[in-house]
């Protein structure tokens, strides 16, 4: 069975490079369940598994090395085949960062992973330039 058939809602399913898939959403937003969120704004609790990180709505992550790391637990959670969300307050700009940087860590260039995200989750994905900038210094 494929990762994203484990899902119950479909809503904001991105398959990355690699194949694994992931959901990207608003924190808030009703959601079916998944076995590990990464939290990348303040807002509800979910009910399983969270990983929270520091990232100010359209800027970049205040502690690189956290976010990095959160980041790879994320990505090695989404390839061991649990149900992976990353989700922020609009679920747009950090969100869109966050799954670019997935992808990243899936052998994309950065600019081709803004590409990537923009094209498989929102439009507006990676919304500020520090959000590509950052992309740029993630490997």
């Amino acid at each position: 069975m494929d990762a994203g058939e484990r899902w119950t809602d479909p809503a904001g399913l991105v398959v990355l490079p690699g194949g694994a898939t992931v959901r990207g959403r608003r924190i808030g937003a009703p959601a079916s369940p998944a076995d590990f969120a990464l939290l990348l704004a303040a807002g509800p609790t979910p009910a399983w598994p969270y990983r929270r990180v520091r990232w100010p709505d359209f800027w970049v992550p205040l502690d690189s090395a956290d976010t990095r790391d959160a980041l790879r637990e994320a990505w090695r959670r989404a390839y061991a085949g649990e149900r992976v969300e990353v989700a922020c307050r609009g679920g747009v700009g950090r969100t869109g960062t966050a799954l670019a940087a997935l992808a990243v860590l899936d052998g994309l260039a950065p600019a081709r992973a803004v590409a990537w995200v923009r094209a498989h989750h929102h439009p507006r994905a990676v919304e500020t330039p520090w959000q590509r900038w950052w992309l740029h210094r993630l490997p």
